[in-house]
């Protein structure tokens, strides 16, 4: 079928491109006309544009059969937090828009951090968000659109959602490909250590895992259909112990309390705030870092097929393409 996406240069945008076109997909990507299209598919249509802008996102959408919406701001901090709400929410909405007006399916790529946190249990996609505290811009513009996204399909329109974990993986080191920036910093030795004791679970996802579940529930789902696509369900200590295993770099043994942690993000989110440099750390993601968020992947898995791999598996992939592409020593990915 022929497929509009959003998000197609992001780290994960790229592999879902590649993924829909070698399953046969008709590929047309809308983008900004500042973005960086190198890794497409042969044969990718563009359609300039932007997701906030309603106007142009229909138009890109006319003729499509589904609308695969990825586009989002992942990130820490930016220095109009508008942008988050203009994105993250308007964009999915001009999406939802777009997809009525061509006839098409929406596929929505929603995140984990969408549902929050899973407590001492695993997130599945029945629960909303409680709504009750958000960490940051992020987390609420993503819940919100959420919301939206379940309304919408409650109204009986064409709408499957998806909740991908922690996805990590070779790609490009953007703020949403964090696993790969810590395991690098850590090889590299720029890693001070952990933000707390590092025994919080988080979902790791591997990228082309999640790639595949994009494609099965663009073919597979139906109109309502909520998915999370995550993976192994582990702690920092236990993937840098993994680390440890297969590149022979012992674990960062620095542990940084929340609180004194909390207090530097705060002075440097407000540091940022005044100078316009980005922070290294904010308080908003240390509110995360105290989390659990473990996943429950098994609709997924039942209905669509899906399959993720062991967090060793996904990291020694990882390694080896860190030693490959020279962003990290050869000899620290073995």
């Amino acid at each position: 079928m022929k497929v509009l996406l959003t998000g197609a240069t992001g780290f994960l945008g790229r592999s879902v491109a590649r993924r829909l076109a070698a399953r046969g997909h008709a590929l047309r990507v809308f983008v900004r006309a500042t973005s960086r299209l190198g890794g497409l598919p042969e044969g990718t249509e563009t359609a300039i544009g932007d997701v906030t802008d309603a106007g142009s996102f229909a138009r890109a959408a006319s003729g499509c059969a589904a609308v695969l919406h990825m586009a989002a701001l992942v990130k820490v901090w930016v220095p109009d937090p508008e942008r988050f709400e203009a994105t993250n929410l308007g964009g999915f909405k001009n999406a939802l828009a777009a997809a009525r007006a061509a006839g098409a399916r929406l596929v929505y790529t929603s995140s984990f951090i969408a549902l929050g946190p899973s407590g001492a249990g695993e997130l599945d996609a029945s629960r909303p968000h409680p709504g009750k505290r958000f960490r940051n811009p992020y987390e609420r513009t993503k819940a919100l659109a959420d919301a939206a996204a379940r309304e919408a399909a409650a109204r009986g329109e064409d709408v499957v959602t998806l909740y991908p974990g922690v996805v990590y993986g070779p790609g490009d080191m953007t703020e949403g490909n964090i696993v790969a920036r810590m395991i690098a910093d850590h090889l590299n030795g720029r890693l001070p250590g952990l933000v707390g004791p590092g025994d919080r679970r988080w979902s790791y996802a591997f990228v082309e895992d999640v790639a595949e579940g994009h494609a099965l529930a663009l073919e597979k789902g139906r109109p309502g259909d909520r998915f999370v696509l995550g993976g192994e369900n582990a702690t920092l200590q236990r993937l840098f112990q993994l680390v440890h295993e297969i590149a022979g770099k012992a674990p960062p043994r620095l542990r940084i309390p929340y609180g004194v942690a909390t207090a530097v993000g705060r002075a440097q989110w407000l540091w940022a705030e005044l100078t316009g440099h980005r922070p290294q750390l904010t308080h908003g993601e240390v509110f995360v870092f105290r989390e659990e968020w473990a996943c429950d992947s098994s609709k997924a898995v039942r209905e669509l097929g899906y399959e993720w791999r062991p967090l060793a598996e996904g990291l020694r992939e990882t390694l080896r393409w860190l030693r490959a592409t020279g962003q990290v020593d050869a000899g620290s990915a073995a």
